[in-house]
């Protein structure tokens, strides 16, 4: 034992450095763990080391500040994962320093401990308060796409169909994405109703009335079940059906009066689509009905209009595809309408004739007599189909539509001084044509040959000339003589004044072109 320095023989010993550890204890550790998974630092705080607390405080703010405000997406999966392990290290930290060491305040640990596991309210209650937050920034959010489709289909029903179609197809995929994969927000429920409003936008121009412009957005909505679900569209499956049919009916109905081409294929899509509709069953009357006006136009100012429209109708309808037990009746209807133009191929021919046209009467009336071999007007279109060739050479000759009147008095000879068949073409009180054959011996005469004076065709004495003889009454008669086929003269053509009592001679000669001399 040392003195002291006042010669006294006590020492006083040195104070510790800090206090002893308190004796280890188990529920003071698990207070501390559970007061750090708070993480409001209060089991650090508790054993007064504040720099640890200060990291818990720190990281529990850089948590509000990544989180809040919530929104639909919430917070990056690693944040709570990374948060989760930092409040875990405080918890085991906070237990082997608190093993050992004395607690603050409250000196009582099974009262720290209460208040400890009364604290965890507030972590687990804010992660539950965030996730209703956030699942309610998520109904937000998807109400919000629900109106932006809604603005877009408003948007576009001020559009045409055609401009506005792909607008129509983004709306459409919002609102399947909302229903198929949202099943359950307040905007899935709102779906069937906007699936409504946008079939009555799509669809606006069939209220209208405005039937063939409404066939493609009507015939488009009939194609949205296919990747809608039907829980979502309800009636709405069948809304187009009625009002297309409608539309292709009427369409069609329009074109077939107004002659449009288009309107077989609007016809052929109601008979595919909608074969047993009150539509579809008008479609074969509204074809009678146009083949009955155009034949009743067969009687009027435009015959030949008239025969086209027919011939027109008879080529589409015999194309239009039909259901089977329309085909019958409408087969019937194009060969009416090719009946009746064949037949009215005469008024029309006379109409051509009376207008001057007779190179378009000569062809008509040739191809009437060619299509209708037992009609009562065959023989007299021939007629007049002779006549308006003659008047393509010979105008005069078509001031008077020929009859079939034959025969006369009056004795008329026609020659063939040419080395050619020729036909013989007259008209005027009476009509006819015949052919001469050619004249082996004879030749064609030069041009200048035939300018002189004592030019004279058919006049070698010695000569038999091919020749036929014809009767004709009193009057003007028009002839064309044009050589046979092959032969590139041009045709000859005479006016003769046929007077009884007096025999006439034609001749039928060729030069450069065709002569003829009486």
């Amino acid at each position: 034992m040392s003195g002291d320095p006042h010669g006294n023989g006590f020492v006083v010993p040195p104070m510790p450095s800090s206090p002893p550890p308190a004796p280890p204890d188990a529920l003071r550790a698990v207070t501390v763990a559970v007061l750090n998974l708070t993480g409001l630092g209060l089991g650090y705080a508790l054993l007064r080391r504040w720099l640890p607390a200060a990291g818990c405080w720190a990281a529990t703010a850089l948590l509000l500040l990544v989180a809040l405000p919530a929104d639909a997406d919430g917070v990056p999966t690693a944040v709570p994962v990374v948060y989760g392990a930092v409040l875990a290290v405080a918890a085991v930290h906070g237990a082997v320093a608190g093993l050992r060491a004395r607690l603050a305040r409250p000196a009582r640990v099974p009262l720290a401990l209460l208040l400890g596991v009364l604290l965890l309210a507030v972590p687990v209650g804010g992660a539950v308060l965030y996730d209703g937050a956030r699942a309610e920034a998520l109904q937000q959010q998807l109400l919000d796409r629900l109106e932006r489709a809604d603005h877009v289909v408003a948007e576009a029903g001020r559009q045409p169909f055609t401009s506005a179609q792909a607008d129509y197809r983004r709306a459409l995929a919002d609102y399947r994405e909302l229903a198929t994969g949202h099943p359950g927000s307040r905007a899935a429920h709102r779906v069937p109703d906007r699936m409504k409003t946008f079939y009555a936008t799509v669809g606006a121009v069939y209220d209208r009335k405005d039937y063939c412009t409404a066939v493609a957005p009507l015939t488009y909505l009939r194609t949205v079940p296919q990747t809608m679900p039907e829980r979502q569209l309800g009636a709405l499956v069948r809304w187009p059906d009625d009002r297309l049919a409608v539309s292709l009916y009427e369409c069609g109905a329009a074109g077939l009066a107004k002659g449009d081409a288009d309107w077989p294929r609007r016809f052929g899509e109601l008979l595919a689509a909608f074969p047993e509709s009150a539509q579809a069953a008008r479609v074969e009357p509204a074809v009678d009905g146009a083949v009955g006006r155009a034949e009743k136009a067969l009687r009027g100012d435009e015959p030949c209009t008239a025969v086209r429209q027919l011939r027109d109708l008879a080529t589409r309808v015999t194309a239009l595809t039909a259901e089977q037990t329309q085909d019958g009746a409408l087969a019937e209807d194009a060969r009416r309408a090719t009946g009746s133009a064949d037949a009215g191929l005469y008024a029309c021919g006379v109409d051509q004739y009376g207008d001057g046209d007779f190179e378009a009467a000569q062809g008509t009336m040739e191809d009437f007599a060619e299509k209708n071999p037992k009609d009562r007007n065959r023989a007299r279109a021939q007629k007049i189909a002779i006549a308006a060739e003659i008047a393509r050479t010979v105008p005069e000759a078509g001031k008077r539509l020929p009859t079939t009147a034959s025969g006369g008095g009056i004795r008329v000879t026609v020659k063939n001084d040419s080395p050619h068949d020729i036909t013989v073409l007259y008209t005027g009180p009476v009509t006819g044509r015949f052919t001469i054959e050619a004249c082996g011996a004879c030749r064609t005469y030069p041009l200048a040959t035939t300018l002189g004076p004592a030019f004279e065709p058919c006049g070698d004495r010695g000569r038999t000339y091919p020749q036929r003889t014809i009767s004709l009454p009193p009057g003007t008669t028009y002839f064309v003589h044009k050589p046979s086929s092959g032969a590139t003269a041009a045709p000859g053509k005479d006016t003769a004044e046929l007077t009884s009592g007096y025999i006439y001679t034609e001749c039928a000669y060729t030069t450069e072109g065709f002569g003829t001399t009486a």
